[in-house]
């Protein structure tokens, strides 16, 4: 959940690191909502999230109170991972094998805010100035092997997800009312949001009042956030974009341990 925050105080709470996989396969259609949300806990008990951490509003199952579990997403968490050492020991990341360029797709809603607009740009020269294994493009363009939508919701925040199947998590959604501050704190909470949707976890959370002044553990159950090796083993104020909460003084620059973590996984 990011928050706005402001002399310590949290302003606004939004969604923001949504664990959900991209996609379903066929027996989906076979089970109905309830069936569907039943085993989507079941699974998450069993990968080790707490029962008391699980939650269930509007017809969705969440952890951690921000994070939107999908059934496929919940199924992947029990398989056996198959990804290299160098990439942690979780299927939620993107596979630099099959995916070389990912596609940022706004919304003509999106580009109808000015600041949102110059964010993503300045959001996608981020990822592209550390030379990554992948690059980002905004669309719409051609020769993306993934592509991510860049869509408005309400509010100053943001929300997105993780990958499923070696892709990034398929959209973002940021809050129109970012536009009213400015061009740097949209590039911060675009460039965060992406890093959810490449495989990042809140830097802080382990411990959410670290960034956000209040709030405790998101939950971890080895699943997407095992420490990336160089970083730091705790979090800062102003530390990570991957902090939870953001501040209204954002620079929208990487520090060194996020351009470490990029280096690391990508």
């Amino acid at each position: 959940m990011l928050k706005t925050m402001f002399k310590g105080a949290a302003v606004l709470a939004v969604s923001c690191g949504v664990l959900s996989g991209c996609g379903t396969d066929g027996t989906d259609a076979q089970l109905d909502p309830q069936a569907e949300n039943e085993e989507i806990i079941s699974n998450l008990v069993e990968a080790g999230f707490p029962a008391d951490d699980i939650m269930v509003a509007d017809g969705l199952v969440y952890v951690g109170r921000d994070a939107h579990v999908t059934l496929e997403a919940s199924r992947e968490m029990l398989r056996p991972s198959e990804v290299s050492a160098e990439q942690y020991r979780t299927t939620n990341l993107v596979s630099t094998s099959t995916v070389k360029k990912i596609c940022i797709n706004p919304t003509s809603t999106f580009n109808s805010y000015t600041r949102l607009s110059q964010g993503l740009d300045l959001a996608i020269a981020n990822y592209n100035g550390l030379g990554l294994a992948f690059t980002m493009a905004r669309g719409p363009t051609t020769g993306c092997n993934a592509n991510i939508t860049a869509q408005t919701m309400s509010g100053t925040g943001g929300s997105a997800g993780f990958p499923s199947g070696g892709k990034p998590y398929g959209t973002i959604n940021i809050g129109t009312g970012l536009n009213s501050y400015s061009v740097d704190v949209n590039e911060h909470v675009i460039t965060h949001e992406l890093g959810h949707a490449v495989g990042f976890r809140h830097s802080d959370y382990y411990n959410r009042s670290i960034s956000c002044g209040s709030g405790g553990n998101e939950g971890s159950a080895g699943v997407g956030a095992i420490h990336i090796p160089g970083t730091p083993t705790t979090a800062t104020v102003g530390g990570s974009i991957m902090n939870s909460c953001f501040r209204s003084t954002e620079t929208g620059e990487w520090t060194s341990s996020d351009i470490t973590a990029l280096n690391y996984l990508y």
